[in-house]
């Protein structure tokens, strides 16, 4: 089985940039649709962006267009989430997904079309 693993959350001020990562390993995530989710406290996992297993794909949340922006290197196996602009509402446990089926099309913001997710790490952005 995949298991993946979030690179370490930080601590970050408003307007402030971070990069998150996404090591997989047991299994080539070459084949998969890849995602990223996120959850604040009290509220429901929310969708923030996935990529086709191609790369050539990617879809974004409304409240981090233009701000976000997901990659995947197959060659090392990991994806990545280049967070800029980050808002305090960006303030929650991110995290990352894979789907093996590789369908496309996909329904990459349902949360039902992955079946291997990471532990999660903790954004936090300060004002």
């Amino acid at each position: 089985q995949v298991q993946l693993v979030e690179s370490v959350g930080r601590l970050v001020q408003a307007g402030d940039s971070l990069r998150l990562s996404c090591a997989a390993s047991g299994r080539t995530i070459s084949s998969y649709n890849m995602g990223w989710f996120r959850q604040a406290p009290g509220k429901e996992r929310e969708f923030v962006a996935a990529i086709s297993w191609s790369g050539f794909n990617t879809y974004y949340g409304d409240s981090v267009k233009g701000r976000f922006t997901i990659s995947r290197d197959n060659d090392k196996n990991t994806m990545y989430l280049q967070m800029n602009s980050l808002k305090p509402e960006d303030t929650a446990v991110y995290y990352c997904a894979a789907d093996p089926s590789g369908n496309y099309p996909y329904t990459p913001r349902v949360r039902g079309s992955y079946d291997y997710w990471g532990q999660g790490t903790q954004v936090t952005v300060s004002s």
